[in-house]
């Protein structure tokens, strides 16, 4: 599957660079992209980077029931995204270098065919402030009120039914 240009999206692999290229892409869209959800407050910023280390984003590759994916181009990674056997999409983070490029978007796209093979027929997922109006825009509907992530008042769980043309949020009828 083409990205953008050259880019395509990989299954990520434990060892020995994916885990901490993966890691700095998560780090540069958390600390540069996302400034709606962490106001440049030291505080959350640190409370949301602190598991963002090589060796967690490596222990997220090998888990059991979880899909790490990135996209590639030219040998570097420009996105990681992550999913859940049943459907709930942990990471969708892209390098500042690739956005607006169309990667987050065709990578999501893996995520959801990801969960399709395994089964899931919905994907569920806490967006950020930051990134709501993409999922939005991609068909993911709000499924209840704001949580609290990281100190921030602005993580909205958000799902897309898979099975169907267009996705729906769980609190709307189908």
């Amino acid at each position: 599957m083409c990205l953008a240009g050259s880019s395509r999206w990989r299954s990520a692999t434990p060892f020995p660079k994916t885990p901490p290229a993966a890691c700095e892409v998560l780090r540069r869209s958390i600390s540069e992209l996302c400034h709606a959800d962490h106001l440049n407050d030291p505080v959350i910023l640190a409370r949301w980077l602190t598991n963002k280390t090589p060796e967690i984003v490596g222990s997220w590759i090998i888990k059991p029931g979880n899909s790490v994916l990135v996209a590639v181009e030219d040998g570097s990674i420009l996105a990681v995204g992550s999913l859940t056997n049943a459907g709930q999409i942990t990471l969708n983070y892209v390098s500042p270098d690739a956005r607006f490029r169309g990667v987050s978007r065709a990578l999501l796209t893996a995520l959801e065919a990801r969960a399709l093979e395994r089964g899931a027929d919905r994907c569920r997922l806490l967006s950020t402030e930051t990134a709501r109006r993409f999922y939005r825009s991609a068909g993911y509907g709000e499924d209840g009120p704001p949580q609290g992530q990281f100190g921030t008042t602005s993580s909205y769980p958000m799902s897309k039914c898979l099975t169907g043309k267009r996705g729906m949020g769980a609190n709307r009828s189908a």
